[in-house]
């Protein structure tokens, strides 16, 4: 197959030159080796240079191994001919081809070249990969590794952007600029200050548009009102009072495969005549939460959360909030760099990879390069400015080491993605930094046998997310706070760097997956979603952590919104049903009757005859169990799942005869039921619960009392930042001798002599009544009442009736 090359889109050879001379001579540096690579990556995609030259490279190992010919490797260009229209949902462009040759320099490939069109806000770049011919003779693909735009997902080529342009016309220079000057003459690159609290947020269910857009819309509304001193409604609320928000990955995730292909769905060839090239474009619609990453691509942003589907509205969206009027509110990424999902395979080279774990692949983050690359590719997202990074699964980020004989943490990486230097603009920052790190699982009796502090320990600026807000937390079993007591202490006296509070995206789905029938704790409603919503958005707890509690409070917008949230993807029809199977307990935790009645909610599922709860609840618990019994084999499921049209089958053990099937919408689906028509099941009920889990659908139902004392408490936080710090040996903590309840009381002091602190707040139990003077142990005529939950009658302290989820703050002067 031999290759066509034009000339339209050139190679400048003196520049080129200037490049190659560049890299090789890396070799004969002082530099080590490290050191040398990292350079290298620092070149690696496409850059729009000042004088409108694009710098390109790409890692290629192995390439020589499996290409028919060198001259058989050129990079191929698509520029459009005509604009494309950015909110459009489908449309057919034709594209401008080019094709031309780089210069390879071992395991690199270079080029300076004339011609490429950047992209802007308005316009469209030049979209480019490299292609070669293999040995087959088929048509091979290298993708830009760490491109600055990917406007039609992972499986398109890379759009070339004019970065510079994007940076300089920001509207938050005057902010970074501050905030990267430090007091201190000996620091010449200061880090980012520590957030007094934080607000987690996944961008694709936090508004109507369900994008970055959509949030900087919100974030400008209430901005707004703030301005024009108007009453904010109890939903937007919610969004404010942080000093800080927590994005759930945004790197571009895995798209739906239904073969396993590399193909784009978003970007489909349907045409050519010469080199115009009519190209099929589809705005990408991947739904995901966020985790399952191909790591290609993670320098920049998941097109599905962009209505725009330019770079410029994350930088929109980052500058709407650090000139927020009542103060800066900072931004920080979820950060996924410990395994890759299998997709990866398709994408990058096979030298990124170790081989599989629970979730994909292991990263090879000790090849230099691969090292470098990951490195690279933080760095380039966190200059849209970012000023802070969570990074993801720390205990993770493992290898065998051959000196030791030991699989031992790569605690050395970990550090380096906490020291990687942002700069915008001559602006140079160190983030703020969050470890999620819970060795030493997965090994049995990690839950009691995890620190949490590892890299506190090593880094002591850090934070790491503490016990009570890791993934295994389920506060809505009966029992629960006694029997974390002894974490809840480990808070309180060694607490001041961990991430704390109970709702997150991890412990809410992990209520999910809670047995209806274990023990639940049915003082905080009674149904079960109440019961769930309350566990995580319980007042006082909530008054606990942030108004006594040491360590930085974390909330969770689908929490305090009492929104659905579950595990969610429709990326994929290998692992869909699988998936699916043990989500199902979402339907019992999250859903009710009258919520799956509106119009909004589970529209596919209903299409399918599951007009009623009941009918999808027997459903997904006869698909659970099915797949557990059959060991996932879909053929078997299927077979299973079709005999349930009978009556009086008894198709599935543990569960009864599965009469509520037998209706004739679902004898018709059951019937007809086969391996694909269950992988289409799948995807629908996932996109169905990405729309219910939207917390849009919930703003009118906030309720307003709970939204006010939630937002006090945040206030209190900010004006008592002193919280933070670790309980004082005058300070004291303990909870009732009370084995139906707990019943937390205290008392704390600030060393600088602001006013004391004191709570007593019912955790968990029935109603008691109590003397708080007596329960404190102290005089009452000097503390006045600071905050009360809703509804709490306070007008006689010394028979002070608390319910379940009640609780007090007091205060006293100096």
């Amino acid at each position: 197959m031999k290759v066509e090359v034009d000339t339209s889109i050139r190679l400048v050879p003196e520049a080129t030159g200037k490049l190659l001379a560049w890299a090789s001579g890396l070799e004969s540096s002082t530099n080590n080796y490290l050191e040398q690579v990292k350079a290298l990556a620092r070149k690696l995609g496409a850059y729009y240079r000042p004088d409108g030259l694009t710098e390109i490279g790409f890692w290629v190992p192995g390439l020589m191994r499996d290409v028919l010919h060198e001259r058989e490797i050129y990079l191929e260009v698509f520029t459009p001919i005509k604009p494309i229209d950015w909110q459009q949902t489908e449309q057919t462009i034709k594209f401008k081809r080019d094709r031309l040759h780089l210069e390879q320099q071992g395991e690199f490939i270079w080029g300076v070249v004339a011609g490429m069109q950047p992209g802007n806000r308005e316009q469209a770049g030049s979209f480019y990969w490299l292609r070669y011919i293999d040995r087959a003779e088929k048509l091979r693909t290298i993708r830009d590794l760490v491109p600055l735009s990917l406007p039609f997902g992972i499986f398109a080529p890379a759009e070339l952007y004019d970065i510079d342009s994007l940076q300089g016309n920001r509207q938050d220079l005057d902010y970074l600029e501050r905030t990267a000057k430090s007091d201190d003459p000996k620091i010449k690159i200061p880090r980012v200050k520590d957030p007094r609290n934080i607000l987690q947020i996944h961008v694709g269910t936090a508004s109507s548009e369900g994008t970055i857009a959509g949030l900087t819309h919100i974030y400008q509304k209430i901005a707004h009102k703030i301005k024009e001193k108007e009453a904010l409604t109890p939903s937007e609320q919610n969004y404010i009072g942080y000093d800080a928000i927590e994005l759930l990955p945004t790197e571009p995730t895995i798209e739906y495969r239904d073969e396993y292909s590399p193909e784009s769905e978003f970007f489909a060839f349907i045409g050519e005549e010469d080199d115009l090239i009519e190209i099929e474009l589809f705005k990408p619609n991947t739904q995901d939460w966020g985790y399952d990453v191909p790591i290609l691509g993670s320098s920049t942003t998941n097109p599905a959360l962009l209505d725009s589907l330019r770079p410029d509205e994350v930088v929109d969206f980052i500058a709407t909030l650090h000139n927020f009027p009542t103060h800066p509110i900072q931004v920080i990424y979820d950060l996924v760099y410990g395994h890759a999902d299998n997709q990866s395979e398709l994408l990058i080279a096979r030298e990124f990879l170790k081989g599989p774990n629970m979730y994909g692949q292991d990263l090879n983050h000790q090849l230099p390069m691969v090292r470098s690359i990951l490195l690279e590719m933080q760095r380039r997202k966190i200059n849209t400015g970012a000023d802070g990074i969570r990074i993801d699964g720390g205990q993770d980020f493992r290898f065998f080491n051959p000196l030791s004989g030991r699989v031992e943490q790569d605690d050395a990486y970990l550090l380096e993605m906490s020291n990687i230097v942002q700069e915008v603009k001559g602006h140079k920052r160190l983030l703020f930094t969050i470890f999620e790190d819970g060795r030493p699982w997965p090994d049995e009796g990690w839950e009691e046998k995890s620190t949490y502090r590892e890299l506190i320990d090593l880094k002591p600026e850090s934070y790491q997310w503490g016990p009570l807000i890791f993934a295994h937390n389920t506060p809505s079993l009966k029992g629960f706070w006694n029997k974390k007591w002894s974490r809840v202490m480990e808070i309180m006296t060694i607490g001041d760097h961990w991430i704390t509070g109970c709702g997150n995206h991890d412990t809410v789905r992990r209520g999910n997956q809670i047995n209806a029938k274990e023990a639940i704790n049915w003082n905080l409603g009674t149904t079960l979603p109440d019961v769930l919503h309350n566990a995580y958005d319980n007042p006082a707890v909530t008054l606990w952590v942030n108004c006594f509690s040491p360590g930085l409070p974390m909330d969770f917008i689908n929490a305090t919104m009492h929104a659905p949230w579950l595990f969610f993807r429709n990326t994929d029809e290998q692992y869909g049903v699988k998936v699916l199977s043990e989500e199902m307990g979402f339907l019992d935790w999250q859903i009710n009757p009258s919520l799956y009645q509106q119009s909004h909610c589970f529209v596919h599922m209903k299409t399918l005859g599951f007009k009623q709860l009941k009918q999808l609840n027997q459903f997904g618990a006869a698909l659970h169990h099915a797949m557990i019994q059959q060991n996932y084999n879909l053929a078997e499921v299927v077979e299973v799942l079709r005999a349930c049209t009978s009556p009086e089958t008894h198709c599935i053990e543990d569960l009864p005869p599965c009469t509520e099937l037998m209706r004739v919408g679902m004898v018709r689906f059951l019937k007809k039921l086969d391996e694909d028509r269950l992988k289409k099941f799948a995807l629908m009920f996932m996109e169905d619960c990405y729309q219910v889990c939207n917390v849009y659908n919930y703003e009118s139902m906030v309720d307003s009392s709970r939204a006010e004392f939630n937002l006090a408490t945040r206030e209190f936080r900010h004006q008592n930042p002193w919280l933070a710090q670790n309980i004082l040996k005058n300070d004291t903590f303990d909870k009732l001798k009370d084995s139906e309840r707990t019943v937390v009381y205290g008392i704390r002091h600030n060393s600088d002599q602001e006013p004391a602190v004191a709570i007593i707040a019912n955790f968990e139990g029935e109603t008691i009544e109590l003397d708080v003077s007596e329960i404190l142990e102290t005089d009452l005529s000097d503390w006045q009442i600071a905050i009360a939950t809703p509804n709490l009658k306070t007008d006689d302290l010394a028979n002070l009736s608390l319910n379940n989820s009640q609780g007090l703050l007091l205060t006293r002067s100096a």
